[in-house]
């Protein structure tokens, strides 16, 4: 049987000979030279490919396009179909709107429709939470197979507590603002949060008008997102259409959720893939 030292020998290893006079002090010490003096010359190149670099990665995450069609629109009578049809789309999320009522004008549906839906989706269930006391649900919705959870702003009394409970769920989380409330709100806890959810219509009730202020909110938010090299998302909620989507994006916006914009159209699918154009 070899013994180590035997087999790792440089008399018996040629390439380790090779390596100990590789390492002698003159060889590396003229090596050290030739790289200082070449390193230092090309420096400024290999500053100036970063920095380009870091400008394309940028631009690559702002120009992301994700689309969620929100199932509040679809045909509750043959919701499996609905499915079926984004499934097979070019759609990337399912974005779900939790309404209770209270926080506003309106009642969807709960727990056990996400659980159908999420039995059928192939694709992220994007669940938002138009609800009061919003934190005494995350677990629910998590196990009925939410992958992201965004909660209102105006709803949490404890933003920075609800999004780290979210978080310890193994989910993405994010807040969601009003149309009347700043983006600066945000600021400390901008770095906490996977994704901004900025309305961009009263919520409630689907097929309302588009609110114009909306592309200088997004591009405030950008600016804030971008200035701390933060990787938040941005989407956008309420009246989304071909016409809008494109600025929405131009304006720093990564998703867009469409609700009759999608599903009262001739061809889901084919608008579908003119929102993300």
């Amino acid at each position: 049987m070899h013994h180590l030292h035997e087999i790792f020998s440089p008399e018996k290893t040629p390439s380790l000979l090779y390596y100990k006079k590789a390492c002698s002090p003159v060889v590396f010490k003229n090596t050290l030279f030739f790289f200082n003096k070449n390193f230092l010359s090309i420096l400024p190149i290999v500053f100036s490919l970063f920095i380009i670099f870091a400008k394309t990665l940028k631009k690559n995450n702002v120009m992301q396009k994700i689309i969620s069609p929100s199932l509040l629109s679809a045909d509750f009578l043959h919701l499996a179909d609905d499915i079926k049809m984004l499934n097979e789309s070019q759609a990337d999320w399912y974005h779900l709107d939790i309404m209770d009522g209270v926080f506003v004008p309106n009642i969807s549906y709960g727990i056990p429709v996400v659980q159908a839906i999420n039995k059928m989706a192939t694709k992220p269930l994007d669940v938002h939470l138009m609800i009061v006391d919003p934190d005494r649900y995350f677990e629910a919705f998590k196990e009925a197979g939410a992958s992201i959870i965004t909660f209102h702003y105006e709803a949490s009394t404890h933003v920075h507590r609800s999004v780290q409970k979210i978080k310890s769920l193994g989910i993405k989380a994010g807040v969601v603002l009003n149309p009347h409330t700043p983006v600066s709100v945000l600021e400390d806890i901008l770095g906490d949060l996977d994704l901004v959810l900025l309305m961009s219509v009263n919520p409630g009730f689907g097929g309302q008008k588009f609110i114009e202020r909306t592309y200088s909110k997004v591009e405030k938010l950008r600016d804030m997102i971008d200035r701390n090299g933060y990787n938040t998302l941005i989407e956008v909620d309420g009246g989304v259409n071909t016409e809008n989507a494109s600025k929405l994006f131009a304006a720093g916006a990564n998703a867009l959720v469409a609700g009759n914009a999608v599903f009262k159209s001739e061809d889901p699918k084919k608008t579908i893939e003119l929102l993300k154009s």
